[in-house]
């Protein structure tokens, strides 16, 4: 075992960002080091009158945490993997990949079993463009040019709430925070990746800190799966090939079985009409910069294809 440290870490103050920072707090106490929070508000969390990809994407909600590791407030930071921008500022690393929980998304209505089931008219909110293109592909297959999407920003709790006013007859949140939370029981159906492939790294706790802080690393190893590491870093290098931003309609999401990886990727155009250009690859499993590579070549299958 690593020596015992002291070590801070960084979260958000929502539910779910506390609920993953008090998880990783655990892990390491039972490892032997002396841990405590530091509860942040970050841009993201306070811009709600507008859609992330207007305001600067879901970097807002990592920039604030950053600042706490580059000045010693904090050592580390845990993050949802899929808020985290593809390339990282100089000096900072992700330095743990943990076990990803279920990467899906999950249908959430108070009246609706599933898309099937929506009224006239409905209204489906979401605050991924990512989300937006899948479920307009979906429901225009269906015939449901009807149904409206519009956005919903917040966090869990506060779109829970939304829905539960009426404002949305459904909601798509990811399956890893609802069941994190023990709301469980709010999910009505989940999606296969068939039908909605999710965000890259979606269900992956990553945990970020200053580079040359070898003792954290040393530490944070035994959190780490080498598993997910490769499966989102063969997702988040199509993100990153394709522009880096976290607020593409962009999903890539990849598994391995039987010694490869299988990676598979959509883009939509969210100005354009509901058909999708996907892309899948596969390779044998190795290191992270051969998952990155077969990332790098889906994303030119999808640039091939007329994604931009």
């Amino acid at each position: 075992m690593s020596s015992a440290l002291p070590i801070t870490i960084a979260t958000r103050e929502s539910r779910l960002a506390l609920w993953q920072a008090e998880h990783v707090k655990a892990l390491l106490e039972a490892r032997g080091h002396a841990v405590q929070l530091l509860g942040m508000t970050t841009r993201g969390d306070q811009i709600l009158d507008r859609t992330l990809s207007k305001v600067g994407g879901k970097g807002l909600f990592v920039k604030e945490l950053e600042a706490a590791l580059e000045d010693g407030r904090a050592d580390i930071a845990v993050h949802s993997l899929k808020d985290v921008p593809m390339e990282l500022p100089e000096g900072f690393d992700l330095a743990c990949v943990m076990v990803r929980e279920d990467p899906r998304d999950a249908w959430v209505s108070s009246d609706c079993a599933s898309p099937a089931d929506l009224p006239p008219n409905a209204v489906i909110g979401t605050s991924s463009l990512r989300r937006t293109v899948l479920l307009r592909a979906m429901l225009s297959a269906a015939g449901r040019d009807d149904v409206r999407i519009e956005p919903l920003r917040g966090n869990l709790d506060t779109r829970l709430r939304k829905l539960d006013e009426g404002q949305y007859a459904a909601i798509v949140l990811a399956a890893a925070g609802l069941k994190r939370l023990g709301l469980e029981d709010r999910i009505r159906h989940i999606f296969s990746p068939d039908e909605m492939l999710p965000a890259a790294g979606q269900g992956a706790l990553g945990i970020e800190t200053r580079t040359l802080r070898p003792e954290l690393v040393q530490a944070l190893a035994p959190l780490a799966d080498q598993t997910t590491w490769l499966a989102v870093a063969a997702e988040r290098a199509v993100s990153r090939a394709m522009g880096g931003s976290c607020s593409m309609p962009l999903a890539a999401h990849a598994t391995l079985d039987n010694g490869q990886i299988q990676l598979r990727a959509a883009w939509g155009d969210p100005e354009g009409g509901p058909t999708l250009v996907t892309a899948h690859g596969v390779a044998p499993v190795g290191d992270l910069a051969s998952a990155e590579s077969l990332g790098t070549l889906v994303a030119s299958q999808l640039r091939a294809g007329g994604a931009h």
